[in-house]
């Protein structure tokens, strides 16, 4: 709303120096065209969440189905991962402890 008001003088004082026609056009062009950029902008951020899912959709399909021993290698990592955790939980729960001694 602000450049509004600040258009409205503006165009006004314009008028009153007699601009020649191309300066005019140059400006309405310039006004449209950031028009239609702000209309576009809109367009795209309203419509962007559904077009999104419909990619991630897309790519889903396409991924091959993991093989037997990709699954395997995938469950030997999510056990060292999980041993992993448990080992960090445990030495702090030791270092807690001997704190509160």
């Amino acid at each position: 709303m602000e450049t509004m008001h600040e258009l409205i003088p503006f165009a006004k004082e314009m008028l009153s120096q007699k601009p020649n026609r191309k300066m005019v056009k140059l400006y309405m062009l310039g006004s449209v065209l950031a028009f239609f950029g702000v209309v576009i902008g809109l367009v795209e951020t309203v419509c962007s969440p559904f077009t999104s899912e419909g990619r991630l959709e897309e790519e889903e399909e396409q991924k091959p189905a993991p093989t037997r021993e990709q699954t395997r290698a995938q469950k030997q990592e999510d056990l060292i991962l999980e041993k992993s955790k448990k080992a960090a939980g445990m030495q702090r729960a030791l270092v807690t402890r001997q704190h509160a001694s």
